[in-house]
């Protein structure tokens, strides 16, 4: 059991609260889109495990990569000192295989799920593992990082009908940009080492505070992105008492962290993100019941 704990804690896996919700919205506007009667319930509930293994394989294959790749960074970092592979509880080479193993389970469910989500599987995999590499030449990494999150809706959405379409599009509109917004703050605690690293990040790029503003201006396309779907998707009033969570976290955590204080930045990122996700996600998915 130790072990497995271990390499839940090497992945993260709580912060699977993040992007999860958003995939099972996907699912459930998928499953809304379909003509239901054309499958048993042993179909669609095959698709949702499926969709589920996807979610943990290729988001596990991805932290496990980055904690893999930036070992000797963590090594360095105080913050970051005390993570499995720097502290020897996981070796770089076990990291590496559990990498693999995640993307090859991610791909073999996807097989078996539709051609469609298969193709494109080996895309997914690059954008998510691709990110790891970002910080070493761009400031843009935090937007590869919510690119690879805002696959999770359209790609559950992909999982059911096996096509593309313009609702899951604006949910992953909303995804990449809340992602994005709340890494750059994230990433405010290593300016400073960040820095004599020569690693990238919005922060030392701009600063602090314009950092800030440019993660302010990016939850305002987010929370921009599911009001336009809300709309479009014609939801009820639970979607709306969603949204009204959603956009209240976000201003939550932007009242929390100031330039020159980042004591609760881990409140911000962690509690404020977790509840706008999953209170939202809960209710869209009842409203998309319901309505």
């Amino acid at each position: 059991m130790s072990t497995v704990k271990n390499y839940l804690s090497l992945v993260k896996f709580s912060h699977t609260i993040f992007a999860m919700p958003f995939a099972m919205i996907g699912f459930a506007i998928g499953v809304n889109a379909i003509d239901i009667h054309q499958y048993t319930f042993a179909q669609i509930l095959l698709k949702f495990l499926l969709v589920l293994v996807c979610m943990v394989t290729a988001r596990s294959a991805a932290m496990a990569f980055n904690r893999y790749l930036d070992r000797s960074f963590d090594a360095k970092n105080p913050r970051t000192a005390i993570r499995e592979i720097p502290r020897g509880i996981i070796s770089p080479n076990n990291a590496l295989r559990f990498t693999i193993i995640n993307c090859i389970l991610f791909i073999i469910a996807t097989f078996f799920i539709n051609k469609l989500c298969f193709a494109l599987s080996f895309v997914a995999l690059f954008v998510v593992l691709f990110y790891s590499y970002t910080k070493r030449f761009t400031a843009l990494c935090h937007l590869v990082l919510g690119l690879g999150m805002s696959l999770a809706p359209i790609g559950a959405y992909i999982a059911v009908t096996g096509k593309f379409d313009l609702l899951p599009v604006l949910f992953s509109i909303a995804v990449i940009t809340w992602g994005s917004g709340f890494d750059i703050i994230y990433a405010m605690q290593d300016i400073d080492f960040d820095n004599s690293q020569k690693l990238h990040s919005i922060p030392t790029f701009m600063g602090a505070a314009k950092a800030l503003n440019l993660s302010v201006f990016l939850h305002i396309i987010s929370a921009a992105a599911v009001v336009f779907a809300g709309v479009y998707g014609h939801f009820g009033i639970l979607y709306w008492l969603g949204i009204a969570v959603f956009i209240g976290m976000l201003v939550y955590q932007h009242l929390l962290v100031k330039p020159n204080d980042l004591s609760k930045v881990n409140i911000a990122f962690m509690t404020a993100n977790g509840i706008a996700s999953i209170v939202f996600g809960v209710l869209v998915i009842a409203d998309v019941i319901v309505f």
